[in-house]
């Protein structure tokens, strides 16, 4: 064979499978989608600034004040003022630092500020006014950012009260510069007792992001291309029940990802000291839901692709964006608010936040209904899409 013939034969063939790439339209959408999807993840996954916005706060003032003074009331006021102007933080009211460990876990608020009943008297005495910041340790790098963010604000609102010749209040001790000069003492303790690390944060998400991807990458061999090599129309021949295909094949898939998500908890435990503050139970009933979530949603998928190739093109298209903007790497809480918004109605982000929930800051059931509800409703509607989708996929 010439090298003339060699050259012709090497184009025919490539523009053989060029011309099948173009009559795909789904596989050539998702050859365009993946790429704009990656670099939309990457260029506007991450926050402009390390500064933070509308994150949820909770307030407790403890304060009792000294006579008709309440040093807490310029505080609060103060706050409001510095956070009107910045829009850091969204202020809820709470009555105890309990109620504020509870709201934390329960995931309603992202962390907590306590004033300390002595906290005018201690001024007023020449002290320093105690402030406690409660944080959630089940989100290490949102927890240090909001930490950091808030002693920066008392320090501010610190130097302006001392601008405003706080020593010449009635009956301070003029003798105390510390408490003149700086008049808050901010704490910091977080919700759950224990030390934490990155990889407590991110070993539940890890879980979660497994099983999806267990789910969704097995399911198009297991579908398009037992369909490609012609096993499927073998058992579609043989005396068994259409429906026992589909629940056969969900079945085996279920067991890939929670053997998958058990091995990661495993190794999560026994090489990085991660400690479980939840159920044990609760936590694989959470694993076999996300697999239940998922495993519609593929089957739906692989039903509509028309190969191998074009099904995991999709999967990847849309596992990419849920592996980014669902929480599993980066607090979901410093992204641009559009981003959170896309974030809020992908079901990962519901999968990683309950096992985050339960395996970091020991939330029962109670604690999760939200996710729950998410996850059950998801795995309801793409299960009972997927069925007749999947029947007459198979029949056509």
């Amino acid at each position: 064979m010439g090298v003339k013939s060699l050259v012709s034969h090497t184009f025919m063939v490539t523009w053989k499978d060029l011309m099948e790439l173009f009559r795909n339209k789904m596989g050539l959408i998702m050859l365009v989608l993946m790429p704009i999807f990656m670099m939309s993840m990457a260029g506007f996954i991450f926050p402009s600034s390390t500064s933070i916005s509308h994150v949820s706060v909770a307030l407790v003032n403890q304060d009792e004040g000294y006579g008709n003074y309440s040093a807490s009331a310029i505080l609060i006021a103060a706050l409001e003022q510095m956070n009107n102007n910045t829009g850091m933080m969204t202020i809820t009211n709470a009555s105890s630092l309990d109620e504020v460990r509870e709201i934390i876990q329960r995931g309603e608020v992202d962390g907590g500020i306590v004033i300390a009943s002595n906290f005018t008297s201690s001024l007023m005495t020449g002290k320093q006014g105690t402030i406690t910041i409660v944080t959630d340790q089940s989100n290490p790098q949102m927890s240090m950012v909001l930490q950091i963010a808030l002693t920066e604000v008392f320090e501010q609102i610190g130097t302006w009260v001392a601008e405003q010749n706080v020593q010449r209040l009635p009956g301070i001790d003029e003798s105390n510069s510390l408490a003149t000069v700086k008049p808050y003492s901010v704490q910091t303790e977080g919700a759950v007792s224990g030390s934490f690390s990155y990889f407590d944060f991110m070993a539940p998400g890890l879980m979660a992001m497994t099983v999806m991807m267990s789910v969704m990458t097995g399911l198009p061999a297991a579908i398009s291309h037992e369909r490609e090599v012609g096993t499927l129309d073998g058992m579609m021949v043989a005396p068994i029940n259409r429906l026992a295909i589909i629940l056969g094949k969900t079945l085996a898939q279920t067991a890939r990802g929670l053997l998958q998500g058990i091995l990661i908890l495993t190794l999560a435990v026994a090489l990085f000291g991660v400690t479980i503050h939840g159920n044990i139970l609760l936590i694989f009933a959470l694993l076999l839901l996300g697999v239940f979530s998922f495993v519609g949603l593929g089957v739906v998928i692989t039903s509509f692709a028309k190969d191998q190739e074009t099904a995991m093109m999709v999967m990847m298209t849309l596992m990419f964006p849920m592996m980014f903007l669902s929480g599993v790497f980066f607090p979901i809480q410093q992204m641009p608010w559009y981003m959170q918004s896309i974030s809020n109605v992908l079901p990962l982000t519901y999968a990683a936040t309950a096992l985050r929930k339960v395996m970091v800051s020991g939330a029962g059931v109670s604690m999760i209904t939200t996710e729950l509800a998410v996850l059950i409703g998801f795995g309801v509607v793409m299960t009972a899409i997927a069925v007749p989708v999947f029947k007459r996929a198979i029949t056509r």
